[in-house]
């Protein structure tokens, strides 16, 4: 049996976020119990931040426990009374696997993604001023001659290339991500077009 993760992410109104965090607390633990639930994780913004973003990261047991609970009364009736604590409406984001509770789907690409762009930013960078600078620092210490070397990689990373393949990659770091409107059932339009 696969497990269904899905978050639910939404921003508190200024002035509103006591109120808005109190709702969410009691609806996590008055909702632990519902069939098919197999957890629940509750983000709230680090006390002294700037921003009121909170999250629900809840798991059930299958894809038909899902999908009644986002049916269900209880969480139509939480929805309902916290409409007015919220900036606008929130969004359900089904995901896959628990390791992207921890990381912004938006902002963060896998490792694993990162480390293949930067290997692409690298060996050319390397291989360049490798060939570039010896001759002209072939009196120097080698300890000296290394720290100019990789100065001109970091510099070239920095500032030419790692934007560069970042901005030509963007789509494959980050690809667009399908979200489900709270209350609805059916794929809709990213939340950016509301």
């Amino acid at each position: 049996m696969n497990r269904v993760h899905v978050a639910i992410t939404h921003e508190a109104r200024p002035g509103r976020e006591a109120d808005y965090e109190t709702a969410l607390r009691e609806f996590a633990r008055d909702s632990l119990h519902e069939p098919g639930t197999a957890g629940v994780l509750l983000l709230a913004p680090v006390p002294g931040s700037v921003g009121c973003e909170y999250g629900i990261l809840r798991s059930f047991e299958d894809q038909a426990s899902c999908d009644a609970f986002y049916r269900s009364q209880r969480f139509r009736d939480f929805h309902e009374r916290t409409k007015s604590m919220v900036v606008e409406e929130a969004t359900r984001r089904k995901i896959d696997g628990l390791e992207m509770f921890f990381r912004d789907p938006k902002k963060s690409p896998p490792r694993w993604k990162m480390a293949i762009i930067t290997w692409l930013g690298v060996f050319p960078s390397v291989l360049f001023w490798g060939n570039v600078l010896p001759p002209v620092l072939v009196n120097l210490h080698s300890l000296i001659a290394t720290a100019v070397t990789t100065m001109f990689v970091t510099v070239t990373l920095a500032w030419g290339v790692m934007p560069v393949l970042t901005r030509f990659f963007a789509p494959w770091l980050h690809p667009p991500v399908t979200h489900i409107g709270i209350l609805d059932h059916g794929p809709a339009t990213d939340s950016s077009s509301r």
